[in-house]
Protein backbone atom coordinates (compact mmCIF):
# COMPACT_ATOMS: atom_id res chain seq x y z
CA UNK A 1 0.00 0.00 0.00
CA UNK A 2 2.95 2.73 1.08
CA UNK A 3 4.28 1.72 -2.58
CA UNK A 4 1.04 2.62 -4.35
CA UNK A 5 0.75 5.74 -2.25
CA UNK A 6 4.54 7.10 -3.02
CA UNK A 7 3.75 6.14 -6.87
CA UNK A 8 0.38 6.96 -7.50
CA UNK A 9 -0.21 9.55 -5.01
CA UNK A 10 2.15 12.00 -4.18
CA UNK A 11 3.64 12.87 -7.22
CA UNK A 12 0.20 14.74 -7.92
CA UNK A 13 -0.52 15.46 -4.31
CA UNK A 14 2.90 15.72 -2.14
CA UNK A 15 1.38 17.42 0.82
CA UNK A 16 -1.36 13.82 0.96
CA UNK A 17 -0.90 11.61 4.02
CA UNK A 18 -2.94 8.08 5.14
CA UNK A 19 -4.09 7.32 8.49
CA UNK A 20 -3.31 4.09 8.96
CA UNK A 21 -6.54 3.54 11.40
CA UNK A 22 -8.80 4.87 8.84
CA UNK A 23 -7.40 2.49 6.49
CA UNK A 24 -9.58 -0.24 4.62
CA UNK A 25 -9.44 -2.87 2.36
CA UNK A 26 -12.04 -2.49 -1.01
CA UNK A 27 -13.85 0.24 -2.07
CA UNK A 28 -17.88 0.79 -2.88
CA UNK A 29 -19.08 1.96 -6.36
CA UNK A 30 -22.08 4.21 -5.76
CA UNK A 31 -23.69 3.25 -8.97
CA UNK A 32 -26.58 5.95 -8.31
CA UNK A 33 -24.69 8.44 -8.39
CA UNK A 34 -22.58 7.60 -11.00
CA UNK A 35 -24.95 5.95 -13.98
CA UNK A 36 -28.55 7.01 -12.96
CA UNK A 37 -29.89 9.16 -15.09
CA UNK A 38 -33.62 11.20 -14.18
CA UNK A 39 -36.54 10.49 -16.23
CA UNK A 40 -39.09 13.03 -15.78
CA UNK A 41 -42.36 10.96 -14.79
CA UNK A 42 -45.24 10.83 -17.68
CA UNK A 43 -47.95 14.02 -17.61
CA UNK A 44 -50.36 13.55 -15.35
CA UNK A 45 -52.75 13.55 -17.88
CA UNK A 46 -51.51 10.90 -19.48
CA UNK A 47 -51.84 8.96 -15.99
CA UNK A 48 -55.47 9.56 -15.61
CA UNK A 49 -56.05 8.18 -18.97
CA UNK A 50 -54.13 5.07 -18.02
CA UNK A 51 -55.58 4.29 -14.96
CA UNK A 52 -58.91 5.04 -16.43
CA UNK A 53 -58.40 2.69 -18.85
CA UNK A 54 -57.29 -0.13 -16.87
CA UNK A 55 -59.83 0.29 -14.44
CA UNK A 56 -62.59 0.20 -17.14
CA UNK A 57 -60.92 -3.61 -18.23
CA UNK A 58 -60.65 -4.93 -14.56
CA UNK A 59 -64.39 -3.75 -14.50
CA UNK A 60 -65.76 -5.70 -17.45
CA UNK A 61 -63.63 -8.63 -16.53
CA UNK A 62 -65.36 -8.72 -13.07
CA UNK A 63 -68.77 -8.20 -15.14
CA UNK A 64 -67.71 -11.49 -16.98
CA UNK A 65 -67.07 -13.62 -13.89
CA UNK A 66 -69.99 -12.53 -12.22
CA UNK A 67 -72.12 -13.06 -15.63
Amino acid sequence: MQAYFEREVLPYAPDAWIDPDKTKIGYEIPFNRHFYVFEPPCPLAEIDRELKGVTERIKRMIEGMTG
